[in-house]
């Protein structure tokens, strides 16, 4: 799909006050979910995130911002290289308060339109807020694909299938979301500045792209930025090389484009 604009964004949007209150908020939570026993740690599709392989005894390296063609080559080089890698490391937990719904989505619909994407969406999952210490990552990959293969499906208990105990990637008992796909992902900076070095958002285009095929985004590191693009695009976060990031993100569905 050809778009004129990639991706919009806005400086500053959040203030320093309502930053800190999400952090807050995020830290909070992270910890009282530590505290039951259960696991803050943010999962993938596959679950090859770095928590998972450490659970098993399995030590393997970081993709980092590493693409699949470069990966290739480095272990075409060495024999010896651990091919399996994981793909993500970071901490992260949900939020559903309306007063975030309501203080977001008045920019997200501006994007939207300023964009000129116009996409029809009308639910929003619950927010992401997610934690990168020293280290962590997120590497490539899309929020959904949005065509109609890719649409959330109704879990039904006792009939839908289960992975390992727990609901299949897909699937949601959430009636909002069922027969939609991810059109607009949005990502909040919520550091001050020169709080950590690294953890850049970067796209990637495509091999055939006009222009150039990789971009990281430096416009939305001042504190309380905000960024809203197409959830089909390719992303990551680049590793984080000092101190911890914290941001908050939001998937907006709608039904399949046609």
């Amino acid at each position: 799909m050809s778009i004129k604009n990639t991706y919009y964004y806005f400086k500053e949007a959040l203030s320093p006050d309502q930053c800190q209150k999400i952090i807050d908020m995020g830290e909070q939570r992270i910890g009282e979910v530590k505290k039951e026993g259960r696991s803050a740690d943010a999962t993938t599709y596959g679950n090859n995130q770095k928590q998972a392989f450490e659970k098993i005894g399995k030590k393997v390296i970081p993709q980092a911002d590493k693409t699949n063609e470069e990966l290739k080559e480095e272990i075409g080089k060495d024999k010896d290289i651990e091919q399996e890698r994981y793909v993500r490391d970071s901490e992260v937990c949900w939020f559903n308060d309306k007063w975030l719904y309501d203080l977001i989505h008045p920019f997200l619909n501006k994007a939207n339109t300023n964009a000129g994407w116009k996409y029809q969406w009308d639910y929003s999952e619950s927010f992401q807020f997610t934690k990168y210490n020293k280290g962590g990552f997120y590497g490539w990959h899309a929020d959904g694909s949005s065509c109609n293969f890719s649409k959330y499906k109704r879990y039904i208990p006792g009939v839908s299938p289960v992975t390992k105990g727990e609901m299949p990637t897909g699937y949601t008992d959430v009636p909002g979301m069922i027969g939609k796909v991810r059109k607009l992902s949005m990502t909040i900076n919520l550091n001050k500045p020169g709080e950590y070095d690294g953890g850049n958002l970067k796209f990637d285009y495509g091999p055939h792209a006009l222009g150039k095929r990789f971009h990281e985004v430096e416009e939305i590191r001042p504190q309380g930025s905000i960024i809203v693009f197409p959830s089909y695009i390719y992303h990551q976060v680049t590793p984080v090389t000092r101190g911890t990031r914290y941001s908050m993100v939001l998937w907006s569905l709608g039904q399949p484009f046609r």
